[in-house]
């Protein structure tokens, strides 16, 4: 038995060894293809840039440099906005990029990240160098891209999604009962739906009414643009949306959705004869990772170093603390903005958002570092998919606000949320609680009985105390009379479009316009600044380092499946407890 012990001990210890040296080899291997880098792969002449958009899009991606080397490439990784539009700007002027081939079937990005994507695409256009797309299968949100091409090859068998956008939301009050777990829920505003799920089985009519409001803004807007891409009409669009018109390829074709009904090779032979290709030679593709590399990119708008214009990435659910993957916390924002605000070379700031809101304390401590930092230069705000309740807090306080007309903010609301889990723990697991205490409310707040009525007074009272601070703030920055701001808050969801015309954003447009804003705000000329894009980007062996033993949300994945984001949703609701200013709704709208 001693001996069988020996051999178990000293196997698990030879695996760990071969671990540790299997992980020091990868990190020598990624500092080597790192340093290797600095060599800038050029890029040859007649060249086509493969753009595959079939990946989550991200404001921010880590840089790889095992692109291409197996299974840890990034071939899965998410694409980078900011980056994807630097290259395209670098492409547009590259005299080696003849073209771009796209391939966008199911992007997995909000509306206002395609909206920005779309718009580099129509600019690379400028160029006068092609725009060619082929799928297999397209969604809407695959097509609104696709549509600014010049040719959009659908293939033979494929098909094309155009049945209209699609909102659907889970509601969770039967499992809760199931479980005999109590939700307690203190809110102020009709639309204020956030709770929903915990105390409904489906939508309020306040919250019916603002979900069709909104669906339908994001959609008209989609297709007015679609329409002026393809020299469509509106109305005819929408028919066919209605009536189910595109069954099969030959529909798209006929409707003028798409140019042409095609395989790949068929489309490659177009490309071929564009670029001047023997039809027996391959066509010299780069892909976006590769063409990243490529010495003509650059990091920061070229201009003086004297003058620079801070871009303060914000990404995820607000909490206080340092800033996670998706998160954005509190501390870490704080001490970028206090940075760039005590930094004489930063002229200007853009806080760029992307978020649905979290912790109530945690967005007021960066809305007053906001306020620090525009006593002493412009401060403005770019709204990126989302930008709702807490992630609207972070910004009301800009100088001037930019919003894609598709972007979802408002939701300018709180809620507090308890759950009183006594009856769960006594009935299912058997778990009694009891207590002393030196003052009748030294248990609040609490999960593990009932609480008073004076007790849920005190937090409604609280609740209804920041939602004043809120929207008095929000009066305050916007420069509107508090009825007026009221009016439109009450946890209410707008897109960028709606809120431009009731107030909340000053101006429509995407990153790009909201740099210029502040260029123009702290009067620097045209080129004549750099950017400096804050937090600082991890470098990818560090974000490797800091994966590992950390990736219990793949776990989660792998084994449940379409299960998995319900799995999610419920452990974000330890997050959710106490006061917070979050979006109505945890959708994807497609």
């Amino acid at each position: 038995m001693l001996q069988f012990l020996k051999y178990v001990l000293a196997t698990i210890v030879g695996l760990l060894l071969f671990s540790f040296i299997g992980f020091l080899l990868l990190v020598g291997l990624g500092a080597a293809l790192s340093s290797a880098s600095d060599s800038k792969p050029a890029v040859k002449e007649n060249t086509v840039l493969k753009l595959d958009l079939d990946k989550p899009i991200e404001e921010r991606s880590v840089d790889n440099p095992f692109n291409g080397f197996g299974p840890i490439s990034s071939s899965g990784d998410a694409i980078g906005l900011i980056e994807l539009k630097r290259a395209l700007k670098e492409a547009k002027d590259d005299a080696n990029i003849e073209g771009i081939y796209l391939q966008t079937e199911s992007p997995s990005a909000g509306w206002a990240s395609l909206e920005e994507v779309r718009n580099a695409l129509i600019d690379f256009k400028q160029s006068k160098k092609f725009v060619y797309a082929y799928a297999e299968t397209m969604t809407e949100k695959g097509y609104y891209i696709a549509s600014v091409a010049d040719k959009i090859y659908l293939n033979p068998a494929g098909d094309l999604e155009w049945n209209g956008l699609n909102a659907e939301l889970s509601f969770f009050k039967g499992t809760l009962d199931k479980l005999n777990i109590k939700p307690e829920i203190f809110k102020v505003g009709d639309f204020k739906s956030a709770v929903e799920p915990f105390i409904r089985e489906n939508m309020s009519d306040p919250n019916r009414l603002q979900v069709n409001s909104f669906l339908n803004s994001v959609n008209d807007h989609m297709l007015v643009r679609v329409a002026q891409s393809r020299n469509l009409r509106v109305d005819s669009l929408k028919s066919y949306a209605n009536n189910l018109t595109i069954q099969k390829p030959e529909d798209a074709l006929r409707t003028k959705l798409v140019t042409n009904i095609g395989y790949q090779d068929e489309l490659e032979s177009l490309m071929k004869k564009q670029l001047g290709v023997e039809e027996k030679k391959k066509i010299n593709y780069v892909s976006l990772s590769r063409y990243k590399e490529s010495e003509k990119t650059s990091n920061d708008t070229d201009g003086s170093s004297k003058n620079r214009i801070a871009v303060i990435i914000a990404s995820g659910d607000i909490q206080s603390g340092k800033s996670g993957d998706n998160s954005i916390g509190s501390e870490t924002i704080v001490e970028e903005i206090r940075k760039a605000r005590m930094d004489d070379k930063v002229k200007a700031i853009v806080l760029r958002v992307n978020s649905g809101g979290g912790s109530a304390l945690a967005s007021d401590v960066m809305y007053r570092e906001v306020q620090l930092a525009r006593k002493v230069k412009p401060v403005i705000g770019s709204m990126s998919d989302y930008a709702a309740s807490g992630g609207y807090y972070m910004l009301m306080g800009c100088d001037k606000i930019v919003a894609q007309p598709n972007t979802i903010t408002g939701s300018i609301g709180v809620f507090s949320l308890m759950f009183n889990t006594e009856n769960f723990f006594k009935d299912k697991l058997g778990v009694t609680y009891d207590r002393v205490k030196t003052n009748t409310n030294a248990d609040f707040p609490t999960a593990t009985h009932e609480m008073t009525p004076f007790q849920k007074q005190t937090l409604q009272r609280a609740t209804e105390r920041i939602y004043a601070e809120f929207t008095g703030k929000a009066a305050s920055g916007r420069k509107l009379p508090i009825d007026s701001l009221r009016a439109i808050a009450g946890g209410r969801v707008w897109t960028g479009t709606q809120g431009k015309a009731i107030g909340l954003v000053d101006q429509l447009g995407g990153l790009d316009d909201a740099i210029k804003l502040a260029a123009q705000s702290a009067k620097l000329k045209e080129n004549d600044y750099q950017l400096r894009y804050q937090p600082r980007k991890k470098e990818f062996l560090e974000q490797l380092m800091l994966s590992f033993g950390n990736d219990e949300e793949a776990k989660i994945q792998a084994q449940l499946g379409e299960l998995a984001p319900y799995v999610k949703y419920m452990k974000k609701l330890k997050l959710m407890e106490g006061t917070q200013m979050r979006m109505p709704f945890e959708m994807d709208i497609r």
